[in-house]
């Protein structure tokens, strides 16, 4: 296989990247300066030599513990359950949450074999032990079928071993800014579901 080839199959690997878009970037590339590969080439080393998974949270870092974890600001008598790292970078830039995470590391799906003892739910349980003072875990899957079984696993999984602790799900409904006609049935259920009171005046 040719070098060209060879980073072909290599881009069409990524998500969202077809073979087609996967020769652009390779071409792309080879029309750069040579030290603009080299910059691109060493960047994506240095992923797999610095970065790992937070030995607390699991979420990916340089630094062990995470800035979060190490954070003393932060409530550490929340956590809020994502599925991937990339979710507590969304939560991030939204501003509003100041607990800390927990990072399953995936979610459940037999077809893709992925069952509960590829997710991260021992190191979970053990973050509840004894005296660790947290009072809440949030879970925030992603709304699909999966997500809802492993929101639902989780759940399960936390009132059995940690009754005392309360478990809640993060509140989905229509998006600001978006149109009722435009809404699919199950976002406007949702939406009636986690309706609020008005704040009084």
């Amino acid at each position: 296989m040719s070098a060209i080839e060879e980073l072909v199959a290599e881009f069409a690997k990524l998500p969202g990247i077809g073979r087609k878009t996967a020769q652009r970037l390779t071409y792309f590339l080879l029309k750069q300066p040579r030290e603009e590969s080299a910059r691109l080439a060493r960047a994506v080393a240095a992923l797999g030599e610095r970065v790992r998974a937070c030995s607390i949270c699991g979420d990916l870092t340089e630094a062990d513990p995470c800035a979060i974890c190490a954070d003393p600001r932060r409530d550490a008598g929340l956590i809020c359950v994502v599925e991937e790292a990339s979710d507590v970078a969304a939560i991030e830039r939204a501003g509003e949450y100041r607990g800390r995470y927990h990072v399953l590391g995936g979610r459940l799906s037999p077809l893709d074999g992925v069952g509960p003892d590829r997710l991260n739910v021992a190191a979970l349980l053990g973050r509840l032990a004894n005296g660790s003072g947290v009072r809440e875990i949030i879970v925030a899957t992603n709304p699909s079928v999966e997500g809802e079984a492993t929101a639902h696993y989780v759940e399960r999984t936390l009132a059995a071993r940690s009754p005392a602790v309360t478990v809640t799900r993060l509140a989905r409904g229509l998006p600001v800014g978006g149109e009722l006609e435009y809404a699919d049935g199950e976002t406007i259920a949702q939406a009636f579901t986690a309706r609020r009171q008005f704040p009084g005046p």
